[in-house]
């Protein structure tokens, strides 16, 4: 009893000395830029934020990347978001290369750093004391004990999640908000500018890699505003419907796909022994697609109680410790 006592505490002492960090992740579009810049302005204003999505680290293509906008971060420092030469390659293990730094100038600025992001391989390879880059520790075929559970930080992880329905719905609609926002045009000129891909989507590299860019590449390779392959200017609107509307549901699947990926490699970490600690968002979102007059300000106040205040009482008591 005595030995592992002195183990314990051992453990507790090395954690304390590491660099703190708060990591918020989450399936993509479950809020978790939302919750940063909510505790970043109103709850921790030392804060600076580092992006761990992989694909948001790219220039361009803002809406189709669901970039949170300059106004939206408020003021709020962050690293790594559109930074990146799009035609290139990000990897993980250059992501924990500037990571590393990145955490380092911030913490010697005496603030606490905020890695928020989707990309649970941008996570892991920047956090796990133990990183192999050929070794893809989420592939489910190799033994959980293949995830390294000792970490380079000590970390407080908020894991915001929906439930997978809800997530799926708003999932769906937010892809027509970005439709509505300019994603199509955006993409026009996107492939106006760069072209066609001439590889298959297993070997696309940097922002080619971004969900809607292959989607509608199909849709531009036939149409691109001078496609003249139909008997008929109304077989061409026809055809033009038809290819748009494969495009947008093609989009929608894949993006909830990507959720349920990042999910099932959320709670492999956990399973790994990660100190993972649960916001459950569903109801603020369920608020949030309600179409009352006042569903707005309940959705408001269900987050603010439902997942600020908890997220806050997690990070102070960790920052307390």
């Amino acid at each position: 009893m005595a030995a592992t006592t002195t183990t314990t505490s051992s453990a507790i002492h090395r954690r304390q000395k590491l660099k703190k960090l708060v990591v918020i992740m989450g399936p993509t579009g479950s809020g978790k830029s939302k919750l940063s810049v909510d505790l970043a302005t109103r709850f921790f204003p030392n804060s600076e934020i580092i992006n761990s999505d992989k694909i948001q680290v790219y220039r361009r293509l803002d809406i189709a990347t669901n970039k949170i906008s300059m106004r939206d971060r408020r003021g709020v420092p962050h690293h790594f978001l559109g930074e990146f030469d799009p035609d290139t390659e990000f990897t993980p293990s250059e992501f924990r290369s500037l990571g590393t730094k990145t955490v380092a100038q911030i913490t010697s600025r005496r603030k606490l750093p905020l890695v928020v992001g989707g990309s649970n391989s941008f996570i892991y390879s920047l956090l796990a004391k133990r990183f192999e880059p050929d070794a893809d520790v989420f592939d489910e075929s190799n033994s959980v004990n293949s995830v390294c559970s000792e970490l380079r930080y000590n970390c407080c992880f908020l894991w915001v999640d929906v439930s997978l329905p809800v997530l799926n719905q708003y999932l769906d609609e937010r892809v027509d908000e970005m439709l509505d926002s300019g994603m199509f045009e955006e993409l026009a000129e996107y492939f106006e500018t760069e072209g066609f891909s001439e590889s298959d989507s297993v070997s696309r590299t940097g922002l080619r890699k971004a969900i809607g860019v292959p989607e509608f590449e199909r849709y531009f390779k036939r149409v691109g505003g001078r496609w003249t392959g139909a008997d008929s200017e109304v077989d061409a609107d026809v055809e033009r419907i038809l290819l748009y509307s494969e495009a947008v549901k093609a989009i929608k699947d894949n993006t909830c796909t990507l959720a349920k990926r990042q999910l099932g490699k959320i709670q492999r970490l956990k399973d790994a022994g990660w100190d993972l600690q649960k916001i459950d968002a569903t109801e603020a979102f369920r608020a949030a697609m309600t179409t009352t007059s006042d569903s707005r300000k309940r959705a408001s106040e269900i987050w603010e109680k439902m997942v600020v205040e908890p997220s806050v009482k997690i990070v102070n008591r960790f920052l307390m410790e």
